[in-house]
């Protein structure tokens, strides 16, 4: 089996092999055939030795699509051939948060592609309760990106409680959860304002695109007629922390889920107070808001994949990621 793997953190350290042992199954795991895997920052995180990992060496990749191969003994439901998605977060099942569908923060929680090898090779071993049908007709390119970087901005949306008419505010709009989110918040029914300084996220469901991220508060007041966002998502981190939290009007809600520009920032707590202001930390999605994305929006969304890597280009497409010139998803065709 070809596989990217590391055996000590570094980008430098990653490399492509063509020898890995394919993965072995117990009675409750599917082996999956990977068509496409998914380029994301978590993935630049597990590389960088940020996080602890197992097994090592390590195969990185936290979203991935493909079909069954194998299926262990005491699976039920899924059986060789059919195109499937994973759901990325470990989960135990039986603590108090699982036991209310909360599985994105169980109290045991991991991740595929960091607690357990991930999908930058040709086969990946998955838990049943973590492998999700997806429809024959559905596009990989759509499939690939519905267990991370569509299902973080759904679950986050949810989280903020995003109403019909609303406006909402989404920085990095043409970064891939970006994208989502327009698109998400769109069919929600939301006036969305993406801040990017690609003019083709109007394309996908933006009412209104800023280029200018000097000026965005003021921009958004001016749209608003004075009003201000109902919601603003910043997927963004530090660099557009500011500029997100001043977009916010009165008893509006800031909700974040990254940190790819930094994770500290200042904060005005008078105006949060006087202005009634929620603020909402967002991490993953359930297993049942990913079958609701997939039932209903997995049809009606699109992707745009920026950049297409081979598994022997997978170095070159983590670097891809903090690019200046990204717009859109990049994605490793297995």
């Amino acid at each position: 089996m070809r596989a990217v793997i590391f055996e000590k953190a570094g980008l430098e350290n990653l490399r492509l092999i063509n020898d890995a042992g394919e993965p072995q199954i117990t009675d409750h795991d599917v082996l999956i055939k990977v068509r496409l895997a998914g380029v994301n920052p978590i993935d630049q995180i597990v590389i960088s030795g940020a996080l602890p990992l197992s097994p090592m060496p390590h195969i990185p990749g936290a979203e991935m699509a493909g079909t069954i191969e194998k299926v262990g003994s005491h699976v039920h439901g899924l059986n060789k051939g059919d195109r499937v998605i994973v759901y990325n977060r470990l989960f135990d099942g039986t603590c108090d948060l699982c036991l209310i569908g909360c599985e994105n923060i169980c109290r045991n929680a991991g991740r595929i592609g960091a607690n357990t090898n991930g999908g930058f090779a040709e086969y990946v071993a998955a838990p049943q309760q973590n492998v999700v049908k997806i429809p024959d007709d559905l596009n990989w390119d759509i499939a690939v990106s519905l267990p991370v970087t569509g299902l973080t901005p759904f679950h986050a949306l949810m989280e903020a409680s995003l109403r019909f008419n609303e406006t909402l505010v989404v920085f990095g709009a043409s970064g891939s959860t970006g994208m989502m989110a327009t698109q998400i918040g769109k069919r929600m029914g939301a006036k969305v304002i993406a801040v990017s300084k690609e003019e083709w996220t109007k394309a996908f469901g933006a009412d209104y695109v800023i280029t200018d991220y000097e000026n965005v508060p003021e921009e958004v007041k001016e749209l608003t007629n004075d009003k201000m966002a109902d919601v603003v998502l910043n997927s963004v981190g530090a660099k557009t922390w500011d500029s997100s939290f001043k977009s916010v009007g009165i008893n509006g809600r800031l909700i974040t889920f990254g940190g790819l520009t930094g994770p500290e920032v200042n904060l005005d707590i008078q105006s949060l107070y006087s202005k009634q202001i929620k603020l909402i930390g967002s991490t993953g999605g359930t297993r049942a808001q990913l079958k609701e994305l997939i039932d209903s929006l997995a049809k009606e969304v699109k992707v745009k994949v920026w950049k297409r890597f081979g598994l022997e280009d997978a170095r070159e497409a983590i670097q891809a990621l903090s690019s200046k010139d990204r717009a859109g998803r990049i994605v490793l065709d297995v």
